[in-house]
């Protein structure tokens, strides 16, 4: 969040969102294609995205090491009452 009177650069750079989730690769997928729809709602429009972007998968064999989301596997025990992980 921006203090008042601070105003954020007007030059472009290139940012990674990153979205920790515990679901099978077909949820996985599904959740891409809706952000897809998200960043760009009408695909066939013409011309470029205003803002460019691009989607990726990583599975968690290939996170580096010490990185991951194990707060989500522990979510997902405590709410489905199971160790199914």
């Amino acid at each position: 969040m921006l203090e008042m009177g601070v105003s954020m650069s007007e030059e472009r750079d290139t940012w990674e969102i990153r979205i920790g989730v515990h679901a099978t690769e077909e949820q996985v997928r599904e959740l891409i294609e809706k952000i897809k729809l998200l960043l760009c709602p009408v695909p066939e429009h013409a011309g470029p995205c205003p803002v460019p972007w691009a989607t990726g998968l990583v599975p968690r064999d290939a996170f580096p090491d010490g990185y991951g989301y194990p707060e989500l596997e522990e979510q997902f025990r405590i709410e489905h009452g199971h160790d199914d992980a």
